[in-house]
């Protein structure tokens, strides 16, 4: 349900999807002042139990860490909705060499078809690679230099222009390398398709005397 919610993939892990969806139990009826009380303390101590679960994770380490400082801002948002492109953008679970490679077993290897460097994560997809500097740019102007996770974390619940920002980069981004890896796979099924190498025409001049 929380996967389904951020609109990720199924491999996220259920503490991330959750943490990202900001599952809680909450309702929207009037209530007597008595049994609202009751409730906000009883959803203050789920808050709690919840974030002592967090404390130690095992998978999503990353994504919960960077979340888990500002965890009650982040429940707790005002603004905020996740897209499938930006929620692969947080976890790293998408259209990344090392997903593609050691998750999906889809490409052979983990390297950037974009800039072939080694290993393409989210994280090198967000602050190296060479190929999106226009809109990385973009991006740093609205939210400052740091694309760390938490940083990017905290730029996006300090404001909804923030928030988009991280959104569009991700989704144009993310767009880009889904055609990218589509035009791979076309290519790997149909070899007429693939680009040719030109061959070097032989000049014949050593011939003449």
């Amino acid at each position: 349900m929380a996967t389904r919610a951020v609109r990720g993939y199924r491999t996220i892990s259920r503490d991330a999807a959750c943490l990202l969806a900001a599952v809680h139990e909450g309702g929207s009826n009037p209530l007597p002042d008595a049994v609202r009380r009751w409730r906000a303390e009883s959803s203050e101590r789920s808050l709690d139990l919840w974030a002592e679960r967090l404390e130690e994770p095992l998978v999503s380490v990353a994504l919960i860490e960077a979340i888990r400082p500002l965890f009650k801002e982040w429940v707790n948002r005002k603004h905020g909705a996740l897209s499938f492109h930006l929620t692969q953008m947080l976890t790293g679970h998408g259209c990344f060499g090392q997903y593609l490679c050691q998750t999906a077993r889809r490409e052979s290897d983990t390297r950037c078809h974009h800039c072939l460097d080694e290993r393409d994560t989210a994280e090198h997809t967000m602050t190296t690679c060479p190929s999106w500097m226009e809109q990385r740019t973009a991006l740093t102007a609205v939210i400052g230099m740091d694309l760390s996770l938490p940083a990017i974390i905290r730029a996006m619940l300090s404001s909804e222009i923030a928030w988009q920002a991280v959104n569009d980069f991700a989704q144009e981004v993310i767009t880009a390398k889904e055609e990218a890896e589509r035009r791979r796979e076309q290519e790997a099924l149909d070899p007429l398709r693939r680009p040719r190498r030109r061959r070097m025409r032989r000049s014949g001049r050593g011939d003449l005397h």
